[in-house]
């Protein structure tokens, strides 16, 4: 038999016995005669490879956004008969708020003790620079969103998503909300603790347009961090998760068991079927679970928030949160409307 036969037969034997040469999933290397297939690959990297997805789309985003911004200053300036600085001096220079000096003042107060080696002239003159930037850029950002909204523009670069299963999470608002926001979190972590006012603010603004899921994932650093997840399965089991959830980070850490049962007490939860629920560990299940998902999707820190697939880490303003979001309503009301699809979070 001819070599190069021999070798095609070879190959095919090897394939045909390891099953791993579909045309859906080609190997990426071979060991030892067995094949390691790109599909290992993604799952064993899911979460590091997704976060480089996000980073690259973060910069094609932002260029994007910036050639918009080009586009639509130069057709208002046209529009106006003038120039884009003209436009710029007139719309952002003349309207952000001037900074008087009280809140130099009152600005340099705070400070003061970290920079007492300066002289005052020196340091109220950078705090004067900095806000006044800071407030021009404010303006120039709110200018930039009228523009936007004026035009109509529709951003149909795709973002990455992770589908991120709702499992056995908490979950509050309609099931059928066009944004699913998964959150991975841990009543000990201080970031989680920050993060907090944020996701208040969201159940707030969006009560009929997000749907929110809480998850636990109890670090192991964090020492009461697990009892406090059972605490708040034994707040559920009494119909008060949402209580307790907002009650155990407006603690700041101070999560001992006392301190959950005393928690409970102020609910009004029934303290007896409580405390023996929480001393049992009976809502271990549950942070398990939670676990147990984190890990499936390569997650290892808190907060993790996945809306409709789309990845924030850590603690965030409102702000980060809204655009998000308002995105993801606009994507909705498109895939209505016929023009695109949004997949959600399950």
């Amino acid at each position: 038999m001819p070599r190069l036969v021999r070798a095609a037969v070879a190959i095919v034997g090897l394939l045909a016995l390891t099953g791993a040469a579909r045309a859906d999933d080609p190997p990426a290397a071979v060991v030892g005669g067995r094949p390691i297939s790109v599909r290992e690959v993604e799952e064993k990297g899911r979460m590091p490879l997704f976060q480089i997805r996000v980073q690259e789309y973060d910069t094609r985003l932002r260029i994007l956004n910036g050639l918009i911004a080009e586009q639509l200053l130069k057709a208002e300036a046209d529009a106006r008969q003038s120039t884009t600085e003209e436009l710029l001096k007139a719309e952002v220079l003349d309207k952000a708020a001037p900074v008087t000096p009280a809140e130099v003042d009152a600005a340099y107060e705070t400070v003061k003790a970290r920079v007492a080696d300066k002289p005052a002239a020196d340091v109220k003159a950078q705090i004067l620079r900095e806000v006044t930037q800071q407030r021009q850029n404010e303006r120039r950002q709110a200018f930039s969103r009228e523009l936007r909204t004026k035009a109509g523009v529709k951003v149909l670069l795709d973002p990455p998503r992770l589908p991120v299963e709702a499992g056995d999470g908490y979950a509050r608002g309609p099931a059928d909300a066009p944004v699913t926001i998964v959150e991975f979190s841990d009543f000990q972590c201080p970031y989680c603790v920050r993060a907090f006012p944020a996701v208040k603010k969201i159940l707030e603004t969006y009560p009929d347009k997000v749907r929110f899921v809480y998850r636990d994932l109890p670090l192991p650093m964090h020492p009461f961090a697990i009892k406090a997840s059972e605490a708040a399965a034994c707040a559920d089991a009494q119909g008060k998760f949402w209580e307790m959830h907002d009650r155990l980070f407006a603690a700041n850490g101070k999560l001992d068991v006392p301190d959950l049962k005393l928690y409970a007490g102020e609910l009004g939860l029934q303290a007896e079927p409580f405390a023996a629920c929480v001393d049992s560990g009976k809502g271990e299940a549950r942070w398990q679970s939670g676990k147990a998902a984190a890990e499936s999707y390569g997650i290892n820190g808190t907060p993790a928030f996945f809306i409709n697939g789309r990845y924030i880490s850590g603690a965030r303003p409102f702000e980060t949160f809204a655009e998000i979001i308002d995105d993801e309503i606009a994507r909705y009301v498109s895939s209505e409307k016929g023009v695109k699809s949004v997949p959600r979070s399950k």
